[in-house]
């Protein structure tokens, strides 16, 4: 019998990262407007929502609206949205850096979107979608993972939604209660890794 082994055209990486409870390390990445953000330049929130994306995978393009009204709704109340493109520019030239600025200029993004040009941070989070999500809650200035997974179950519509997982996080959050289901698997287009070579 012969056996065949077929090596795999792109980069995988097992990810463990972040798990509901750790706490999650500040980074500092740049931002489209050139800037870099970090967590720690938000004095007054209570949390984050970070939303790994990007520009080019067809289930980030979907949510992309859900992930503006998640600003809207709860960065008044604390929680802002920090966007993350985690994706290597070199395998999807859709999500380079100037493409990103494009983006969120055309969509008139009302939150930051920072490129993991290391994918480091991303890495650390443990992110393996777009979109992936992550709810920070600050507690004595660290930032404890509140929850990590999807937005809601039906990625072609927030109407047809029938469980919308960030939704019943922040209502649990904002009203001091334990949240419910804190992990869910993230849908989406899975990162493109920068090649080992």
């Amino acid at each position: 019998m012969i056996v065949l082994f077929s090596t795999p055209l792109f980069t995988t990486y097992e990810v463990t990262g972040y798990d509901v409870g750790d706490y999650a390390t500040d980074f500092s990445l740049k931002n489209v407007d050139g800037k870099m953000v970090s967590l720690a330049d938000y004095k007054d929130t209570k949390g984050f929502i970070i939303s790994f994306t990007c520009n080019t995978c067809p289930y980030a393009v979907m949510y992309e609206q859900r992930i503006i009204d998640l600003d809207k709704k709860y960065a008044p109340q604390g929680y802002p949205v920090i966007a993350i493109n985690p994706n290597d520019a070199k395998q999807n030239p859709g999500d380079a850096f100037d493409k990103m600025a494009e983006r969120a200029t055309d969509k008139n993004y009302p939150f930051p979107y920072l490129i993991d040009e290391s994918q480091d941070v991303t890495k650390r989070f443990g992110a393996t979608n777009t979109p992936h999500m992550y709810i920070l809650q600050k507690e004595n200035d660290q930032y404890r993972v509140a929850y990590i997974g999807t937005i809601d179950n039906n990625p072609k519509s927030a109407e047809q939604a029938s469980k919308h997982y960030i939704d019943d996080a922040m209502k649990a959050l904002l009203s001091g209660q334990e949240v419910e289901v804190s992990k869910t698997k993230a849908v989406g287009c899975t990162i493109k890794w920068k090649s080992a070579s």
